[in-house]
């Protein structure tokens, strides 16, 4: 009798436990399907990390619209400075611009203040001899109090700015290859009566030029002979002697048809260059400046390229102000 008890509890418990087992199955096998109907599993998972990656870009590929615009403005801040500022220092400043975004996100970093510290260490760099004031004085719409608490965070910002360019401060633009080439044209290109006459819309398309991609892409005195050259095609006028034989290409049919395929590429990437909707840009714009504020908010600290060393980085001495663009006028 006891031997047929113990058998029966032996057997039950068998028979409980296959049971807990199929419906510990069962339950797993509801919330898989569960799982997979659930938002998570429509919506939050991926099918590979590039996927994942994709959708990292494109959020942050929306806010490239208010760089862009940035980008605009800063050139406009430029063209307005008083004393006038020269537009290798111009330059400068655009190509600090650019190559601090390659590296940086603008929901990180507010485009405004970077800006204005790739204006100010631009003249620094290419000895443009203004004082701090004089380069706050620049801001019009801003009090006396104001134009110093800008000048407090280009100071706290320019550093950083140095580190993220890799202290390759000295840039090369297109506009002194374009004056040598004028002159070039003077003194060896007699067909050419009088090249001043290229010389406005050379500068138009070296200033359209600055806002795109093309001195990441190619060297400046190729930006420059394009600009010339387009501007004399726009006067109906032909060059392809001055290349052949003052610029002796004419033997070396690779080197110009490498410089051809370059210049046609500029030409295209130029003519896809728009600035952005205004109404888009008005509204990525609320939605920087709110990411800007919660960011603050919640971190008293900023970084300032000290991190690969292990030093603590340092309290900003002031929070970013919101600026509108009369601020810039």
């Amino acid at each position: 009798m006891q031997e047929s008890s113990a058998t029966q509890k032996q057997l039950f418990t068998v028979s409980t436990y296959e049971d807990l087992k199929l419906n510990t199955r069962v339950e797993s096998l509801n919330k898989a399907a569960m799982f997979h109907k659930s938002s998570q599993g429509k919506h939050w998972i991926f099918l590979s990390e590039d996927d994942v990656e994709k959708k990292r870009l494109t959020a942050n590929q929306k806010f490239r619209s208010d760089a862009l615009e940035s980008g605009k403005r800063m050139v406009d801040f430029c063209n307005a400075f008083k004393p006038v500022m020269p537009k290798s220092v111009v330059g400068t400043a655009i190509m600090y611009f650019r190559r601090f975004y390659l590296n940086n996100s603008i929901m990180e970093y507010h485009p405004r203040i970077i800006m204005l510290t790739c204006a100010y260490l631009s003249c620094k760099v290419d000895e443009f001899n203004v004082s701090s004031t004089q380069f706050v004085g620049n801001l019009l719409q801003e009090t006396p109090a104001g134009q110093e608490m800008v000048l407090e965070q280009i100071l706290e910002f320019e550093l950083l700015l140095i580190q993220q360019l890799n202290f390759h401060l000295v840039v090369h633009t297109p506009y002194r290859p374009m004056e040598g080439l004028l002159i070039d044209l003077k003194t060896r290109y007699p067909s050419l009566e009088n090249p001043e006459t290229l010389r406005k819309n050379a500068d138009d398309f070296l200033t359209q030029a600055a806002m795109t991609d093309a001195g990441l892409l190619f060297p400046p005195s190729q930006i420059a002979l394009t600009a010339i050259l387009n501007s004399a095609s726009r006067a109906g006028l032909s060059m392809e002697s001055y290349l052949n034989e003052c610029l002796r290409l004419k033997e070396d049919k690779e080197t110009l048809s490498k410089m051809y395929d370059s210049m046609r590429q500029m030409k295209t990437l130029l003519r896809k260059y728009e600035l952005p909707n205004v109404e888009e840009v008005n509204a990525y714009k609320k939605k920087l400046e709110r990411i800007h504020a919660e960011f603050s908010s919640s971190s008293n600290k900023r970084k300032r390229g000290y991190e690969d060393d292990g030093h603590v980085s340092k309290e900003p001495r002031l929070t970013e102000e919101e600026w509108t663009d009369e601020d810039l006028v």
